[in-house]
């Protein structure tokens, strides 16, 4: 399976496209006698797919498809590029207007805001006219670099989620460059959500992989769910692991959205410090550990990390509560902490990890 977005260079899982972070599909074919079930669909602009190891075929059915149809309404309803409720809020915000907001989103900005701001908002959702500005909003990416006066203006506004004020379901800013995406949390909300459906419906078993954000639960009859890191510059697994019930693990990548110039990768991976995107890491993947918003965490974590680098990423970790993690650096280089790199069966060739305390 994968883990994150779409494009023509996305990142991980069944088949090419979606391999991206974790890989699945080969792992668990090879495990299979008793069924698993399976339901797919393309939402959040990836494939996401629900694995249920659940002998009651009508059942899981039923909650596969529930889980599916959560992720399409929360895709629709928070799409920072398409007509929808965060639209809408952002064009509020862009004419210095106070917008009212659901319940649900207050609830999203107020936890975005805490995470952003554990990662010292090297992860900020509030970053969308700089994403527009490099354009990773769009499906395919064109090969021309934002106009340096365009950049500097933007680094001027400084736009931070931190600048949305929420009263009550009021939402304003006086900083009319503030434009929410939720496009790296809304993955690991969903991955909480859909948790919690299979089990109001009595799904203790499953495995649940958008575009290579995965959560797991219980187990897969009795054997655990094992899945694969994606190597960022070769095709197939860097490294496979099992995954034990309710933990989810999620990777940022340069191989997934990016475009290349004059033999330069720039990737959708942003630095909201000098508006630039990050070239000195290949991939940062986290494994969070059961616990509330386990899904969110492992979406919205791997980020800042990422964009953090070789000194700054142990220090956020602890930060965040993050303990598992693995960096491949922009040579090639590995670092992992000893927990997770004492869990992880690395493929032939990969060079041992250096090891972080």
């Amino acid at each position: 399976m994968t883990l994150s977005e779409s494009s023509s260079k996305t990142r991980l899982s069944y088949d090419a496209r979606f391999y991206c972070g974790l890989a699945l599909c080969w792992l668990l074919a090879a495990c299979g006698k008793l069924p698993v079930h399976t339901q797919e669909s393309f939402v959040f602009g990836t494939r996401v797919e629900v694995l249920i190891a659940d002998g009651d075929a009508v059942r899981a059915k039923a909650a596969a498809s529930a889980v599916l149809q959560e992720f399409d309404r929360l895709h629709r309803t928070y799409h920072a590029w398409q007509p929808s409720e965060l639209t809408a809020l952002n064009e509020a915000v862009a004419a210095g207007r106070t917008h009212t907001v659901s319940t649900e989103m207050a609830g999203f900005i107020a936890d975005a805001q805490r995470v952003a701001a554990a990662g010292e908002y090297l992860f900020d959702p509030g970053i969308g006219r700089l994403i527009q500005l490099w354009g990773f909003q769009s499906e395919e990416f064109r090969p021309v670099l934002p106009e340096p006066a365009a950049l500097a203006e933007w680094q001027k506004s400084a736009p931070s989620i931190a600048q949305l004020r929420l009263d009550g379901a009021q939402a304003s800013s006086r900083n009319r460059q503030v434009a929410v995406d939720f496009g790296g949390y809304l993955k690991g909300v969903a991955l909480d959500r859909a948790a919690a459906l299979l089990r109001a419906q009595g799904i203790q078993n499953a495995l649940i992989n958008i575009g290579g954000n995965v959560m797991a639960l219980g187990n897969k009859h009795g054997e655990p769910w094992r899945v694969g890191i994606q190597h960022p510059r070769q095709p197939g697994a860097l490294a496979t692991l099992q995954l034990h019930d309710g933990e989810a693990i999620g990777t940022s990548g340069d191989y997934q959205r990016y475009f290349e110039l004059d033999g330069k990768r720039y990737c959708h991976l942003l630095d909201p410090r000098n508006a630039m995107p990050v070239a000195h890491t290949r991939s940062l993947t986290v494994l969070v550990s059961p616990r509330p918003q386990a899904g969110m965490l492992s979406d919205a974590a791997s980020k800042p990390l990422f964009i953090a680098g070789y000194e700054g990423w142990p220090r956020l970790a602890r930060q965040m509560a993050v303990g598992d993690v693995l960096r491949v650096d922009a040579d090639g280089r590995l670092q992992a902490t000893r927990s997770l790199a004492g869990r992880l069966k690395f493929e032939p060739g990969v060079p041992a990890p250096e090891i972080v305390d």
